[in-house]
């Protein structure tokens, strides 16, 4: 069987290779389970749970050294969104991460066991979400950890391709394979990480190389912790190659048990429930929407009869004189007379000023002599009449137009000015002018 020529060679060399994972009797934790083709699944889409699944006997580090591979896949359960990520991990304990948190902590640690120095934990973080508490450069990026979730070092997640010359990126949560290369030489204190899509060959330039000291010495578990959060993902790994004496052994990919597919984005059932009272909502403020809209026309809605083609005077708009007296204030009220109230204004089109008679709804001024005052008034043309300018008509309002005499009327001429007093001379003057005009305006037949 697979599992006990593994079991012989990890007890004698410290080595052994999974080309898939049927029949196998790694130490399972958590969520982390084993399809019947082999395929380690370590999260599935279940909010905020912890996968584990280790080799099943410790491994003695005479020395540091090492060379592990594996192909992982990440499949999340919203496209490019997904969390939280796998480890790599060597460990002297497994019972130490018993305690561990789901979420950012991956299943490694907690809030009080991060970064404790004698956690004595090795691993190599494929991170899909950024954590600003662990000074993660971004949401897609591959860390070496030790001790802490704060990364020793770290780099978007990527792989150099020999054809091209030059890096290209990788996306974690694609959900597609990608093969990962640890390496580390204890004589040189040299850590090699490299990645690749499954299928490419090993590229020479690894994505992360750093001197370092692990000092791993006794009894090590090797294996691997894998945590989700709100936004899950299916987290496997297809095949997995582990030597402590040397090089690690090639996966056979033929062998590889494939993964699921990416998700496509599931279409979402109607719910009646919220459905029903959503469109409810609408209808109800379309409604509203359309009543104020009708109310606002009927504000300055006008009313037009054949007869008023017969006349002069222009027609103002009500829109026009309720802007030009700001609504029918009371500071722009001239005055009170026997038919309504007369307001002073400002044409918005010609910034004229004019006085405005709005008669109201209680005079007895009805049509027929409001008729009569615009067919008369609108012919007049005279240096002392104030001149109509036109007229106004909206539902039961009826209003004038005239010009705006600045001097006031005759009335408060002659009786409110105290400082002004006509003597005899210019009443005589006033009289004179008036009965010149008077006969220049008769016609001859008339004369005495």
């Amino acid at each position: 069987m697979v599992i006990i020529s593994s079991i012989a060679i990890a007890e004698n060399q410290n080595q052994f290779v999974y080309n898939g994972f049927h029949g196998s009797n790694l130490h399972l934790n958590g969520i982390a389970k084993i399809h019947p083709n082999g395929l380690l699944e370590l999260t599935n889409t279940s909010y905020q749970q912890i996968g584990r699944a280790f080799f099943p006997f410790p491994i003695k580090f005479n020395t540091s050294s090492f060379s592990t591979t594996f192909v992982f896949a990440i499949v999340p359960k919203l496209p490019k969104l997904g969390g939280h990520g796998i480890t790599f991990t060597i460990s002297p304990s497994i019972e130490f991460f018993n305690r561990a948190l789901a979420n950012q902590y991956l299943g490694l640690f907690n809030i009080t066991s991060n970064g404790h120095p004698t956690n004595r934990v090795f691993a190599i973080e494929l991170d899909t979400m950024k954590n600003p508490e662990f000074e993660d450069i971004d949401d897609n990026h591959v860390g070496i950890d030790i001790n802490s979730l704060q990364s020793y070092v770290s780099a978007p997640a990527s792989y150099y391709s020999d054809k091209e010359k030059e890096n290209k990126a990788l996306r974690l949560l694609s959900g597609k394979p990608v093969q990962l290369w640890i390496d580390y030489d204890e004589r040189d204190m040299l850590l090699n990480v490299t990645m690749a899509p499954f299928g490419t060959q090993k590229p020479w330039l690894p994505l992360l190389s750093t001197n370092l000291n692990l000092s791993m010495s006794g009894s090590m578990h090797v294996g691997f912790s894998a945590s989700t959060g709100s936004v899950p993902s299916d987290q496997y790994i297809l095949g997995w190659s582990f030597n402590k004496s040397g090089q690690s052994q090639s996966l056979d990919y033929a062998k590889l048990p494939p993964p699921p597919p990416p998700r496509s984005r599931p279409r979402a059932k109607p719910d009646f429930r919220v459905a029903v009272p959503s469109v409810i909502s609408c209808l109800l403020v379309i409604t509203f929407i359309g009543t104020a809209y009708k109310m606002w026309i009927r504000r300055y809605e006008e009313i037009r009869e054949d007869w008023e083609h017969e006349y002069g005077p222009h027609r103002f708009s009500y829109k026009d004189l309720y802007n030009a007296t700001k609504g029918f204030k009371g500071r722009e009220l001239l005055g009170i007379g026997g038919f309504g109230e007369v307001y002073k204004g400002v044409l918005p089109s010609s910034n004229e000023q004019v006085a405005i008679k709005r008669v109201s709804h209680s005079s007895k001024l009805g049509m027929k002599e409001f008729i009569a005052e615009i067919a008369t008034m609108g012919r007049l043309r005279h240096r002392n009449l104030v001149q109509l300018l036109g007229y106004c008509r909206r539902k039961g309002e009826l209003l004038l137009v005239y010009d705006f005499m600045a001097n006031g009327s005759l009335d408060t001429f002659l009786f409110t000015n105290e400082k002004m007093n006509l003597n005899w001379s210019k009443e005589l003057k006033s009289l004179k002018e008036w009965l010149h005009h008077l006969f220049t305006s008769m016609k001859i037949g008339n004369k005495l």
